[in-house]
């Protein structure tokens, strides 16, 4: 299934892809949908002869989860960008937290902080959590994965280096466009552990281009370890890292100005495309 929270009417309504049009759910985002334990029955139930529809064409999303409890990040998990970034392969994973503020929908503006110079992007494979679970193994965090869906990490570089923490380089407002779907592992060759092509264009050129099957540290040992640390909930996503090809590892770097259209896709599950725009402080 192919799963969205859809703007429209001045709410949000969880919905099911059915084709060429979107099958409503009957509750307001797909974290709520998620926070019940037969979602998946339910999400299948609905068809078009049962529940209000809406046109693909034209859609309106928010982020796939609006307001998750939590977004853990990893960094440094593919080996061609820590590569490119002059490090060494880690032994365990680089966790680093946004805020729901942060997430904006797949076709929303990007807003550029007037404080910063060094913009940057990061094509993201990003799970979403489907059960309650701590210290979860095997099995029990491969059925924790909902699915999976695209982010965006946009960085504030000089903020993110200003201290040896990232935080403060990753939790702008308004910032990290996630969606538009939430699609579930059985769609996707390699199930939990997909393998897809991952790319980013910035107004047409390819920035970066990949495979998740790159990742270090795969989706259910991310589940594995996060878990370890924190209970996750329904809805709460985990971003599992960016491939080579970010703006600060070029030489010179490369940065987003404001105007740009910047495209993170990954094949099968969807596509987001934003335009960069200057926020600037009241």
């Amino acid at each position: 299934m192919k799963l969205a929270t859809l703007r429209t009417g001045g709410a949000t309504k969880a919905v099911r892809l059915d084709g060429d049009v979107l099958v409503d759910l009957g509750v307001p985002d797909v974290g709520t949908l998620l926070d019940q334990d037969d979602w998946a029955e339910r999400a299948a139930a609905a068809t078009a002869e049962n529940a209000e529809t809406y046109a693909v064409d034209g859609a309106e999303y928010a982020p796939v989860v609006p307001q998750p409890s939590k977004v853990v990040c990893v960094g440094l998990n593919y080996r061609n960008h820590i590569q490119e970034m002059g490090r060494d392969l880690p032994e365990h994973p680089t966790l680093f937290a946004k805020f729901a503020d942060a997430l904006i929908g797949a076709g929303d503006d990007i807003l550029r902080p007037e404080e910063t110079g060094q913009f940057d992007w990061e094509v993201e494979l990003a799970v979403v959590v489907g059960k309650r679970v701590r210290r979860a193994r095997g099995e029990e965090a491969e059925q924790a994965i909902a699915g999976f869906t695209v982010l965006n990490d946009i960085t504030c570089r000089d903020w993110q280096f200003r201290t040896r923490e990232w935080l403060q380089g990753k939790m702008w407002d308004s910032s990290t466009p996630v969606g538009p779907y939430l699609v579930t592992p059985d769609e996707l060759p390699g199930g939990v552990r997909p393998a897809l092509d991952i790319r980013l264009t910035v107004d047409g050129e390819v920035m970066q281009s990949d495979s998740t099957a790159d990742l270090l540290f795969d989706p259910v040992h991310l589940v594995e370890y996060v878990s370890t640390i924190v209970r996750l909930n329904p809805g709460d996503i985990i971003a599992t890292g960016t491939p080579g090809g970010v703006g600060h590892a070029r030489k010179p770097g490369r940065y987003l100005v404001g105007g740009e259209t910047v495209v993170a896709e990954i094949d099968g599950i969807g596509r987001l495309e934003n335009r960069v725009v200057e926020e600037k402080s009241a």
